[in-house]
């Protein structure tokens, strides 16, 4: 590993981390657009496969950790400004995570998907993972036909509304012992949190890397250092 190299690139310019396009290396077809911070690039360049640094979940993330989808390193090349990189990969399987082989598959001018899912990716990256992305894709929907695009595009206070209407709707069906209803009011209220995390731009993944840093915490700690 060339350390040199890696030292002239400055990613406190792009606030810790550089964009990196990925092409498949036998067809040159644009995969991806990710980002790394010097330890993913540190990573990709010690164990030949592909690591990135999520800005969503923010963590460093090796590609295909989930879906075995994994991106083996054929080359790795700097710009000329020292602030972007050119990965050249052999993808297993696809790279996006909608099943797609190319993240980049919208035209611009008719709004029209220009390739097929391959793959079914809902068991790899789980279902909240999946339909949070699904939330996302409908951003920019049509808000006449589609509900997510429609809660997403219009007034916040409608959106946020709705987390509390199904948060009360779950209560209930717990008090009522209503098996059935707890579990479809569970999903309205996963759903409209999902929504709104989406909004903002937060990955479910996140709140996971929460969770999981309160394991071997108690309750009263964790509360005690909120308040701290």
């Amino acid at each position: 590993m060339n350390n040199k190299i890696i030292d002239t690139i400055d990613f406190e310019k792009g606030g810790g981390i550089i964009p990196v396009i990925t092409q498949q290396s036998n067809t040159k077809e644009v995969l991806m657009l990710a980002y790394m911070n010097k330890e993913a690039l540190e990573l990709t360049m010690q164990t030949n496969y592909a690591h990135y640094f999520s800005r969503s979940k923010q963590r460093l993330w090796k590609k295909g950790e989930s879906s075995g989808h994994t991106q083996k390193v054929v080359s790795l090349k700097l710009d000329c400004d020292s602030d972007t990189l050119l990965l050249l990969v052999e993808q297993e399987g696809v790279a996006c995570h909608t099943g797609r082989k190319s993240c980049f598959f919208t035209d611009m001018q008719t709004g029209e998907k220009t390739s097929e899912v391959e793959v079914d990716t809902t068991a790899a990256y789980g279902v909240i993972d999946t339909l949070y992305h699904t939330i996302l894709e409908k951003k920019h929907d049509d808000p006449e036909k589609s509900y997510t695009a429609k809660l997403l595009q219009g007034k916040q206070n409608s959106m946020l509304k709705k987390i509390v209407e199904e948060a009360g709707e779950f209560t209930f069906a717990i008090k009522d012992n209503d098996t059935q209803e707890i579990i479809y009011e569970g999903a309205d209220l996963v759903y409209h949190c999902l929504v709104a995390m989406a909004s903002r731009g937060i990955s479910p993944d996140r709140i996971k890397q929460e969770l999981v840093k309160r394991f071997g915490m108690s309750g009263i700690e964790e509360k005690n250092s909120r308040t701290n």
